[in-house]
């Protein structure tokens, strides 16, 4: 139930970057076929297939995380480079928060719809499980891309706010690929401590929504045992 619930997630992100990216004046995803939701444009092998499928089972289901491949974006293009940079890199991130806030409310609404329809309760604990999965996952993948971790989008914010010295040997970590955000997961996974940190902003969140939607349930099937 999870797997569909990512990949939109994900989808979503990167389309919120083509659409930022067009509307700030590139339009270097728009010509690649980018500016769309169709999964195929934007689904990566390894990083939304593979990964998160071999994380899944390393961590027994705790935890996966997943990624698509990322919108092709020319900054140059922006009308104002700094801004329109800060914008594109933030949309991904403001979307997932967005998506959020409409699971929350959408697992009230079919919360209430199973008191009126009670003969249906199974087909309601299915969609509540798939909107809690989409609840925690969009706060992951909020939270996690404004991490200050090249190539993630909080990077992109984070190197505005460095001297011109730090900046640029903050911009030479862009070079490795994805190696410091895996260092980053082997790291967390390593030291619970760590994790604990990391994760903080986004069980509160989580806890916070589920004190107010929560108490909807249909059944104990609408959560992961």
């Amino acid at each position: 139930m999870w797997a569909p619930v990512l990949l939109f997630s994900i989808v979503a992100h990167e389309y919120a970057h083509a659409e930022a990216a067009y509307r700030q004046g590139d339009d270097t995803a728009y010509m690649l076929g980018r500016l769309t939701l169709n999964p195929l444009k934007h689904i990566d092998p390894f990083m939304t297939v593979l990964f998160p499928v071999v994380l899944w089972f390393a961590s027994n289901g705790a935890f996966t995380f997943g990624a698509a491949k990322p919108v092709p974006v020319t900054p140059r293009k922006y009308r104002h480079f700094r801004r329109g940079d800060i914008i594109v890199s933030l949309a991904g991130i403001a979307t997932n928060l967005a998506l959020f806030v409409a699971a929350s409310a959408l697992f009230a609404v079919v919360g209430l719809l199973g008191q009126g329809l009670p003969a249906f309760v199974t087909t309601w604990a299915i969609l509540q499980r798939m909107l809690f999965y989409a609840m925690w996952m969009n706060l992951l993948l909020a939270f996690f891309n404004l991490l200050p971790i090249p190539p993630l989008d909080g990077s992109h914010v984070f190197k505005y706010v460095l001297s011109p010295a730090a900046g640029l040997k903050y911009r030479q970590l862009y070079g490795m690929g994805y190696m410091p955000i895996i260092a980053f997961l082997l790291f967390v996974r390593l030291v619970p401590a760590a994790r604990g940190i990391y994760l903080w902003p986004a069980q509160e969140l989580m806890q916070g929504a589920l004190s107010l939607v929560g108490r909807f349930h249909v059944s104990d099937g609408a959560f992961p045992p």
